[in-house]
């Protein structure tokens, strides 16, 4: 989907079969990915308790990673297009394997949340800039939709190990869950020097000012709401990022009106499909995310639950997320898509690249509201902030609350993304029509 346009080329030129070491270093990249959004939910508790981290801080190693891979995600297809495919992909999997030392290494919380920052800055180059390169690699047809079969594979892998690896690990120690990216890392980046090809570059004006904007104003806008309930809303650390925000965004839009390549063309969001799609999958990024975050920490934390018995207790969910998104794509151009919607929430929609991008920029802002509802609920039945182990029973009584009542403002949007799908208009012949052109796209024949 972030293929560049590209010269035609002779299919005889590319490999015919999937078979080979070349997908190896392709859709390891993807799983790693993945893999890392996930692995440190169920470690979050042994990290707060070695490292003395508050809960604010807790959530930003999370939301760090995940902020800058959602919001650096079209920026960094960009950038494989402009300096090459193979070198852009080589750089971010190097840059993405040096901040994963770097988590495994560090001995406090802003070093930690600093390279898991920079961790998602190597995968918003690599992850992208890979499934280009399977388009370069391999041949149109079977070999192709295989090396995109497998990558889809990786990534649902990935959500399914990045718990269950996360809680095995923990129980050594929660370092290894970055520390086992490095050994990885370098195999994937002597792959591709040796066995993948450069792809065509093009020339280009990156709109690096809107992506650093866009990003910010994220920040900013999780700033706000990690630090409204234990400071106060009135705050003015708090007041001065939501003011921040604000002037962030228009920032951003000014900056995207007079772009020559903008990072998002606001002329996509003049049609109302396009704009309840987004919103759709904006929610329904949140609300994956947030579920998977929020319900990991209550086995722990109010439960008491290892952080191994954790991990095991996901897989049944991320199984059926994986066949979910199986059925979801089978059925996509039979059945009108607010249907599907509402059954389980999917990316769709005419605009693949920046649907993934809203749908990774949902998680991280949903998730820093709902932890807001939850902490300030904690803090108002007379809880607490501070380490599990250190709570009296009736402070643990006021986290299981807090965390219950949290919880119900996830079912709720839940709602919202099935009453925002109602909204979406698009056609299944509109949708089969838009996957033809796209597969006609990356063959080269339009």
């Amino acid at each position: 989907m972030f293929a560049a346009r590209r010269t035609h080329r002779s299919s005889r030129s590319l490999a015919s079969s999937v078979v080979g070491i070349a997908i190896i270093a392709i859709t390891g990249m993807q799983l790693m990915s993945t893999l890392d959004g996930t692995i440190v939910v169920v470690a979050l508790p042994r990290m707060q308790a070695d490292l003395g981290m508050s809960d604010a801080a807790k959530s930003w190693v999370i939301t760090a990673y995940v902020l800058t891979f959602g919001g650096l995600l079209l920026l960094g297809g960009r950038v494989g297009d402009a300096v090459g495919h193979k070198r852009a992909f080589i750089a971010g999997v190097g840059v993405f394997t040096v901040a994963s030392l770097v988590c495994g290494l560090s001995f406090d919380p802003a070093m930690l949340i600093a390279a898991r920052a920079v961790q998602g800055i190597g995968a918003a180059v690599a992850a992208p800039t890979g499934l280009a390169l399977i388009a370069s690699t391999y041949a149109v047809g079977q070999a192709r939709n295989q090396a995109m079969a497998v990558s889809a594979a990786m990534q649902g892998a990935g959500s399914v190990l990045g718990l269950v690896l996360g809680g095995a690990f923990t129980v050594i120690s929660w370092r290894l869950a970055f520390l086992i990216n490095v050994p990885i890392g370098i195999v994937i980046i002597e792959i591709a020097i040796t066995r993948l090809r450069e792809t065509h570059r093009e020339r280009l004006r990156l709109d690096a000012t809107g992506a650093v904007l866009a990003t910010l104003a994220c920040t900013t806008a999780v700033l706000v709401f990690t630090q409204g309930p234990p400071l106060g809303w009135v705050n003015s650390w708090v007041i001065g990022a939501g003011v921040a925000t604000v002037l962030l965004f228009a920032g951003f839009l000014v900056v995207e009106r007079t772009a020559e390549h903008p990072l998002v063309p606001l002329s996509l969001f003049a049609h109302r499909n396009r704009v309840m799609t987004f919103v759709s999958l904006f929610l329904a990024g949140g609300v994956l995310l947030t579920l998977t975050v929020m319900i990991g920490l209550y086995v722990q934390d109010v439960l008491g639950y290892s952080a191994l018995h954790a991990g095991i207790c996901f897989i049944p969910f991320a199984i059926a997320l994986g066949l979910g998104n199986v059925g979801a794509a089978r059925v996509a151009p039979l059945i009108a898509p607010r249907w599907m919607i509402i059954v389980g929430p999917r990316e769709i929609g005419p605009v693949a690249a920046i649907t993934l991008m809203v749908q990774n920029l949902g998680g991280p802002l949903v998730l820093v509201v709902i932890q807001a509802v939850q902490t300030s609920r904690t803090l108002y039945l007379g809880g607490t902030t501070g380490p599990v182990r250190y709570m009296t029973p009736a402070q643990l009584n006021a986290l299981d609350h807090g965390y219950t009542y949290s919880l119900l403002w996830v079912a709720a949007l839940a709602v919202l993304v099935g009453v925002s799908a109602f909204f979406i208009g698009f056609s299944a012949s509109q949708i089969a029509a838009a996957q033809y052109t796209r597969e006609a796209v990356e063959a080269g024949e339009l």
